[in-house]
């Protein structure tokens, strides 16, 4: 297969959420078959809700500060696959995906045919797969691994690893991972390993309470963000100064928008110290970190960001941004949507903020045309655009240079919009 073929299967396995077949028996069967290249190179896994994509970057770009080769394996992607491997934060080449596509396809065929394997793996097996081969195949210090769902079933938890990280637990997917914040936090508390170090990013309660007990039973030393003072700078649009009074002998800046990055940043930093990451090498790394599409902005006069909030947590952290930094300002939100979100929670957040609204729909099979979601959100007065495409026209001709516009709601909506501004 070339590399469109590859992609076409990959897409034609179904949706990687809902045709999820969470369980490590499969992917760790496969992996045995092509020798364990998960076993290659030092691990660092993160799971979480909100915030773990950014952390894992934030991690990712230290290790290369401090030299060392480095592979970083994230989900989803915004335009290709090949975004989700990265080698020195370079995602791979097409040759390079198509290769490793075809080892584990080649492999999952024999294993069928001779019965040994009962299903093909999803997308997202697949994918994990290949990553751990082009890892091994580039001999890297470190794999930088984000979880894809959970933590507990997820195909990356097949890992052994030097250290786990778990972001911020809060609600979504539930009908995989339980309707509680306790039975969520379990779930992410799977990738917790018999005496390795963990990082805990802030936490609710009820949910570290659930994490600190499973660590306690595997004698995993944690260390969390809460231990430790955040001096926040002014406020500003590109990001904010971060001074950390902890043990530590570090002054960070977060180029990353948003209080949140703040708290991911402090993650980031105390999971790389605990590694003997130099002081220096945290600092360039963490300042030097580039993550798109997440309060990404693409254009100014208006201010034009890209956002994929897609849960109620990432609204929360979207609102709180524009609420103190565009007060004032009319500002605009582009919202679409999957039907397996929690649109009306999500929507009760961020709508209030918006003195225009645009709704419309990505290319995917599972989005929510604009006019249910119309109906849905009691958005009466909303435009409608019906493709993402159409929001940018709409955008550009009627957004003021004052004005600041969000796209948000779907990191598929953010996929789209982003290449279409790159000659606004």
């Amino acid at each position: 297969m070339n590399y469109p073929d590859s992609v076409r299967f990959l897409y034609a396995l179904g949706n990687e959420v809902k045709t999820a077949k969470l369980g490590l028996s499969r992917v760790a069967q496969l992996a045995a078959a092509l020798g364990n290249p998960q076993q290659a190179g030092r691990i660092i896994h993160v799971a979480g809700t909100n915030g773990k994509g950014s952390v894992a970057a934030m991690i990712e770009s230290g290790l290369r500060s401090a030299g060392y080769r480095t592979g970083l394996y994230t989900s989803p992607h915004l335009s290709e696959p090949t975004e989700r491997i990265r080698i020195g934060a370079v995602p791979v080449s097409t040759g390079d995906f198509t290769a490793a596509f075809a080892e584990v396809h080649q492999l999952a065929e024999q294993l069928l045919e001779n019965g040994s394997l009962e299903l093909h793996p999803t997308y997202f097996e697949t994918v994990t797969l290949m990553a751990f081969l082009l890892f091994q195949k580039y001999a890297v210090d470190w794999t930088v691994l984000e979880v894809g769902l959970g933590g507990r079933l997820d195909a990356t938890n097949i890992v052994t690893p030097a250290l786990t990280v778990i972001t911020p637990v809060d609600y979504d997917h539930e009908a995989y991972l339980g309707t509680s914040l306790e039975a969520i936090a379990a779930e992410k508390a799977g990738i917790l390993k018999p005496g390795v170090p963990a990082i805990l990013g802030r936490q609710r309660p009820e949910a570290e309470s659930v994490i600190l007990e499973r660590a306690t039973e595997l004698a995993a030393p944690v260390e969390r963000i809460v231990d430790c003072r955040v001096e926040r700078g002014p406020a500003s649009i590109d990001g904010s100064d971060l001074k950390v009074h902890t043990p530590l002998p570090l002054s960070l800046h977060c180029p990353l928008p948003g209080d949140h990055q703040l708290d991911n940043a402090l993650t980031a930093a105390l999971a790389l110290h605990r590694m003997e990451i130099a002081p220096a090498a945290i600092e360039n790394g963490i300042g030097g970190v580039r993550w798109p599409g997440r309060l990404e902005r693409v254009s100014t006069m208006p201010d034009i960001f890209l956002d994929g909030a897609h849960n109620p947590a990432g609204a929360r952290a979207l609102a709180a941004y524009i609420e103190p930094l565009f007060r004032g300002r009319r500002v605009w939100i582009v919202y679409g949507a999957m039907r397996d979100k929690a649109v009306e929670e999500i929507t009760g957040i961020l709508f209030p903020l918006a003195s225009r609204l645009i709704l419309t729909m990505p290319d995917q099979t599972r989005a929510i045309r604009p006019e249910a979601l119309a109906r849905l959100t009691g958005s009466s007065g909303a435009l409608t655009a019906a493709s993402v495409a159409e929001s940018v026209r709409m955008v550009r001709q009627l957004a003021a240079p004052g004005d600041v516009v969000f796209f948000t709601g779907s990191l598929f909506l953010v996929g789209e919009a982003r290449p279409l501004f790159v000659n606004w």
